[in-house]
């Protein structure tokens, strides 16, 4: 357990800085030995780290003249310690940065294997008063992907493959089987991954420039061994958001202006959400201006046809529809009582 009164030491990137000619990573293995183990020997260093015991004992002393508080003992029994054994804090991390990123990655790291490892050891490195609030932020959050009256969608199976090739940064040959259900194959620059509402999109350059596939349409992935070349400038965020807005017009791109009674506004919008319902002014009856936006003009009319009489269509496109699709209701409905 770590004591309450543990001293205080610059972090390690000053004593990297001070201590010439050594390898930060080495000398972070060092510090992670001392406190692992509580105290160790320059052979054990040296044989741990696969170097001179004259180097191992040459990293402890920087250790100590750049002021971590390390001592050495001599004699049968001694070593190297940490003062009290006392522990430092590796990551720099502030308690609100700490608390932070568990808010943010414990809430998946129960799907993530990798992830929940790395967050136990991250955990471990914190120093004491920032712990327990880290492990109750890695609580607070769980992420449902499914919606209201669905499952969530399944991990798609190619997903840790096109993981690998992103933090790899190499080439795959891509099998996909696109909407229309067509399979083809390609040569493509895996960039990045992003899931959407428990989808997960593949950002990819390909020939014909940067492109977005949706996982679970992949059919196969087979690495070619060539390096990615990333376009210059690639930003993922701003490639997907981009991409987003594409969609967000191709889903919202036709609009229908009609006057709606009030009681009806709530039930559009629980329909079909404020992106694509747009409350205006009160007309001078007393109905609501509403738009209603959509990807074609026959689906918004087969939206708004059940709300009758209580929403009245003022596009002119869509009043002959909504009339052809009320005389056909009539004809299979007319007779009945």
């Amino acid at each position: 357990m770590d004591r309450p009164s543990q001293p205080k030491w610059s972090p390690p990137g000053h004593f990297v800085g001070q201590a010439a000619g050594m390898r930060a990573d080495r000398l972070i293995a060092v510090l992670l030995l001392l406190q692992m183990r509580g105290r160790v020997t320059a052979a054990e260093v040296a044989r741990e780290l696969e170097v001179s015991q004259r180097t191992a004992r040459r990293d402890l002393e920087a250790l100590s003249l750049a002021g971590v508080p390390v001592y050495s003992t001599p004699g049968s029994g001694g070593g190297w310690a940490l003062v009290g054994g006392a522990r430092t804090d590796l990551t720099g991390l502030t308690a609100d940065e700490a608390r932070a990123l568990f808010l943010t990655a414990g809430s998946s790291a129960a799907v993530a294997p990798a992830a929940a490892g790395a967050l136990r050891k991250l955990l471990g490195a914190l120093p004491a008063p920032f712990r327990e609030g880290a492990r109750a932020a890695g609580a607070a959050v769980v992420v449902d992907a499914a919606s209201w009256g669905r499952t969530a969608p399944p991990e798609p199976p190619h997903l840790p493959a096109l993981q690998r090739a992103v933090l790899e940064g190499q080439q795959v040959v891509l099998g996909y089987r696109g909407r229309d259900a067509r399979p083809s194959s390609r040569v493509v620059s895996p960039l990045g991954l992003v899931t959407k509402g428990g989808v997960w999109y593949l950002v990819a350059d390909t020939d014909a420039g940067v492109r977005t596939f949706r996982v679970g349409r992949v059919t196969d992935v087979a690495a070619t061994g060539q390096p990615v070349e990333r376009p210059p400038g690639f930003d993922l965020r701003a490639a997907w958001e981009q991409n987003v807005g594409e969609v967000e017009q191709r889903r919202t791109g036709v609009r229908v202006e009609a006057l709606a009674e009030p009681e009806v506004v709530p039930v559009l919008l629980g329909w079909l959400g404020r992106e694509r319902v747009t409350v205006g002014g009160t007309a001078p009856d007393g109905r609501v201006e509403v738009t209603v936006a959509g990807p074609s003009l026959p689906l918004i009319v087969a939206h708004v046809a059940g709300l009758g009489r209580r929403l009245e269509v003022l596009t002119p496109e869509a009043r002959p529809q909504l009339a052809a699709l009320a005389e056909q209701l009539r004809g299979l409905y007319g007779d009945a009582d």
